[in-house]
């Protein structure tokens, strides 16, 4: 990691590999670390630049709400710093997407290729928005461990011990799941991979209150995205797990749809963080996509 001075704020960034740049942008509440198992497995496919967002992991903090917008425009002066002069594939998971959509209508010249990771399109509901700003305000009164609920049982897994003591069932452990963290993950994750769960909840925890407030105060101010659709002409692949309790297969469907040259994979075994619960058909899934599309093509 280092960190890279970016207009008012300096933000940490990881990066990998070389070759054509694919800017890995990372969910909320989460860090660039979400994409470890894409940066240890494409780094010879491609130049990966995967940052920690204003707010999150270990770049700078500003209060108040941040909008996608500005998000948007942090990874555009982010690509500057870089010396990335070439247009980027640009793949996003959840939040990662709707700062997607606003990068390619503030920056559509950078953009060559487009991934969407289980995320959506349209704007929230009235009701979305009060409970993002009802999470921000608990957030900053309570720190991020009130996302967090997570049964003793999963954490004892994720550190190896024995069969013994984490007698609970799939079902069992899913409902004593925070709500935030029972739609993140598919009921194969739960069961069989805990250690996954155990790995999210500590990226969760490195990050500050202020930083998550922000972003989820920006998210509920996003407009609909849904009308940009059709006007993104770059191939685009559409990835969602099959079990994805946040960004459901068809909905994701339709947005594949509504792209002019996008395909969509469905990732079995897998949630809303397919990149990291399943990783394997996912990173099949994008260097084929990265060695089959061009801009050109």
């Amino acid at each position: 990691m280092r960190r890279v001075r970016v207009g008012d704020i300096e933000l940490a960034v990881e990066e990998r590999g070389a070759g054509e740049p694919l800017l890995l942008v990372h969910g909320f509440p989460l860090t660039h670390a979400m994409w470890r198992e894409q940066l240890a497995g494409l780094a010879d496919v491609a130049r990966l630049v995967a940052p920690d967002l204003r707010g999150f992991g270990q770049s700078d903090v500003t209060p108040g709400a941040v909008t996608m917008a500005r998000f948007a425009d942090d990874l555009a002066a982010l690509l500057d710093a870089l010396g990335v002069e070439q247009p980027v594939t640009y793949c996003g998971l959840s939040m990662g997407g709707y700062i997607g959509w606003e990068f390619w209508r503030r920056h559509r010249d950078r953009v060559a290729r487009m991934i969407l990771c289980d995320t959506r399109a349209a704007a929230d509901s009235d009701e979305a928005k009060a409970n993002r700003r009802n999470v921000a305000e608990r957030v900053l009164a309570e720190g991020p461990r009130f996302l967090l609920q997570v049964p003793e049982d999963i954490l004892r897994a994720a550190r190896g011990e024995s069969e013994e003591e984490t007698a609970d069932t799939p079902s069992r452990r899913r409902r004593a799941l925070s709500q935030l963290m029972r739609k993140l993950f598919s009921p194969y994750t739960i069961e069989h991979r805990p250690e996954v769960i155990a790995f999210v909840r500590e990226l969760i925890l490195q990050n500050r209150p202020e930083g998550i407030a922000a972003a989820s105060l920006g998210m509920a101010e996003r407009d609909d995205a849904t009308p940009l659709l059709p006007s993104i002409d770059v191939p685009a692949l559409v990835v969602v797990g099959e079990d994805d309790g946040l960004s459901a297969v068809e909905e994701m469907r339709q947005i594949a749809d509504a792209m002019p040259d996008a395909e969509l994979v469905v990732i079995e075994k897998a949630g809303h963080m397919a990149p990291l619960e399943n990783p394997g058909p996912v990173n099949e899934a994008i260097e084929r996509f990265l060695r089959g599309r061009s801009r050109a093509s």
